[in-house]
């Protein structure tokens, strides 16, 4: 419990803002953990220098350690700005002194990528600012390489030192990189997180019926289109009417009509099949497809909603009431179009209506 409070109060420190206005929290908090990898890279560096007794390479390591500290103690008295730039120049400094020091083996050379990478995390949103310092970073690794070949390290490093830096620097520079793209995308891969859970809520609002929460028209002509295309099982669709809706809602009122509607839309969804596909049509009008089933199941299916639905009682207010449904019901031929199926559909609901209603024609 206390080293988690400890390791709190240790990231809340480092994440202290300076107070500069209109600055990004999270650029200081990059600045002052970068600066801490190359504490601690300098550390280790110091201590290879020391372990292998190589003098210069002991002096140089100490004086870039204190110059790191001074940096991260800066972080907490100038504006992130002011400590990112500062951050910057001295990294680049270092890395020149590091190659003309103990020359291009060591890799150290490599840290000018963090930087590139540092430079376009950044939020100022400077573009100019940022490709001429890509550039200088580019024209900088080029200088240093065919300088390395002209001249020799004025610090010479024995075979095992050279390897021992070069681990050394990978380790810091494959780090650096990790933490600053993690920090700085957290936020990005978040909004974009949003952003396909809110296109999926818009798509769904396109696709849904705002009062009964079924397929709207402009999704079941989509779907069916689909299914009369690529099916290869038997299909049977459904166009249904709540018979006498105009005396329901004359009667009772329209939001006992939306009850119904929406009892209706439940009752549909628990009675039938799982993988039926359930539309408002329009109005009181109901599209019901039924992509595994011949017109005999699927009539079976719509007997049990008929007969579930009469049994449903209403509270009107002044009286309760019930409601019935007409059925028409048509079975894929394999051949017909979808326009076809909608309109032998329609036919069939009509003669059910003409004959009575509160029945399934087929």
């Amino acid at each position: 419990m206390k080293i988690k409070l400890n390791l709190s109060n240790i990231y809340q420190k480092i994440c202290k803002d300076t107070g500069g206005e209109n600055e990004s929290p999270k650029l200081i908090m990059v600045v002052r953990l970068l600066t801490l990898v190359m504490l601690f890279y300098t550390l280790i560096d110091c201590v290879i220098s020391l372990f292998t007794r190589h003098v210069g390479g002991s002096i140089f390591c100490i004086l870039s350690l204190i110059l790191f500290l001074t940096i991260f103690i800066l972080s907490y008295k100038c504006k992130t700005f002011v400590s990112y730039c500062i951050l910057n120049v001295y990294i680049l400094i270092w890395i020149i002194c590091n190659v003309i020091c103990f020359g291009w083996n060591i890799g150290v050379q490599h840290f000018l990528v963090t930087l590139l990478m540092f430079c376009y995390f950044s939020k100022y949103q400077h573009e100019a600012a940022k490709i001429c310092y890509s550039i200088l970073l580019i024209w900088l690794r080029i200088f240093l390489y065919y300088y390395c070949h002209s001249h020799e390290p004025y610090i010479m490093l024995s075979s095992g030192t050279n390897d021992a830096f070069q681990i050394v620097n990978t380790l810091a520079i494959f780090g650096s990189i990790a933490m600053i793209a993690y920090i700085f995308s957290t936020d990005t891969q978040a909004l974009e997180g949003k952003l396909i859970e809110y296109n999926e809520k818009l798509q769904q609002q396109a696709n849904t019926d705002m009062l009964t929460g079924l397929y709207n028209r402009r999704k079941t002509i989509e779907y069916l289109g689909t299914l009369l295309k690529s099916t290869e099982n038997q299909i049977s669709i459904c166009l249904c009417d709540i018979d006498f809706f105009k005396r329901v809602n004359d009667t009772y009122g329209h939001d006992i009509g939306d009850v119904v509607l929406k009892t209706l839309s439940q009752t549909f969804q628990k009675e039938l099949p799982k993988d039926s596909f359930i539309s408002r049509w329009g109005g009181e009008e109901f599209l019901l497809i039924f992509p595994k089933l011949n017109g005999d199941e699927a009539n079976i299916a719509l007997e049990n909603l008929r007969q579930k639905i009469k049994s449903i009682v209403f509270d009107g207010g002044i009286e309760k009431f019930s409601v019935s449904m007409t059925f028409g019901l048509v079975e894929y031929d394999y051949h017909s179009d979808l326009n076809t199926m909608l309109k032998q559909a329609d036919e069939k609901l009509y003669i059910g209506k003409e004959n009575g209603r509160d029945r399934i024609v087929y």
